[in-house]
């Protein structure tokens, strides 16, 4: 599965942001898709999933402000961001694997085989 992530950008606190992960190679539909961000100095850390068949997961950090939806049609997987923070400053990253993975597994880096380039997150205070 190739991944193309686009929509990062610079926003102050309080902003949103829409980040979107384009696929190709395989069905967003009938697969995992999750946003990972990666802070500097910090490990790569799960934000939001988009379940093969149906279902979405966040983290506790990000649920009631992230809204993660997949666009069929387009084979697209999206991130709307909102009420953003400082500490949301990060490079997030898309990935993907055929299927569905157990939830437990489904929020960790390792259980995914492939990624997009990242996209850069910047929140002002």
């Amino acid at each position: 599965v190739q991944l193309q992530a686009s929509g990062g950008g610079w926003v102050q606190t309080g902003g949103s942001l829409r980040l979107s992960c384009a696929a190709s190679g395989a069905s967003v539909s009938a697969s995992d898709v999750a946003w990972f961000r990666q802070a500097p100095g910090k490990e790569r850390h799960f934000v939001a999933l988009s379940r093969s068949g149906s279902g979405t997961s966040y983290d506790a950090s990000v649920k009631g402000r992230f809204t993660i939806s997949k666009d069929n049609a387009a084979n697209t997987v999206n991130l709307q961001m909102n009420s953003l923070k400082p500490e949301d400053t990060a490079v997030y990253i898309c990935a993907a694997r055929r299927g569905r993975l157990a939830l437990s597994a489904a929020w960790t880096p390792v259980s995914y085989d492939s990624w997009g380039q990242g996209t850069l997150v910047t929140v002002s205070s």
